[in-house]
């Protein structure tokens, strides 16, 4: 469900809403001892917003993983043999 703006004729007090997309439009303003008209804005659309402690599992690894997993990844060095 997307967030609405909405912007007062009378007071032009600015406000959010969330709303279903089937929802009727607000007519009324909010505020107290206002009687205005209020209108949508138009918005920027209905973007992605992540919320929580991460989006990937492997983000926030802990530091020991970190470590044994930057040692897998360093070449070994080969020792030169002398035949």
């Amino acid at each position: 469900m997307p967030n609405y703006d909405y912007r007062c004729e009378e007071c032009e007090h600015i406000f959010e809403i969330f709303q279903k997309m089937s929802d009727p439009k607000l007519e009324d303003c909010p505020q107290d001892r206002c009687e205005g008209k209020v209108k949508r804005l138009l918005g920027t659309g209905s973007g992605v917003i992540f919320k929580g402690s991460g989006f990937y599992q492997t983000d926030y690894r802990s530091d020991s993983y970190k470590k044994g997993a930057s040692g897998d990844s360093k070449p070994s060095k080969a020792k030169d043999s002398k035949a």
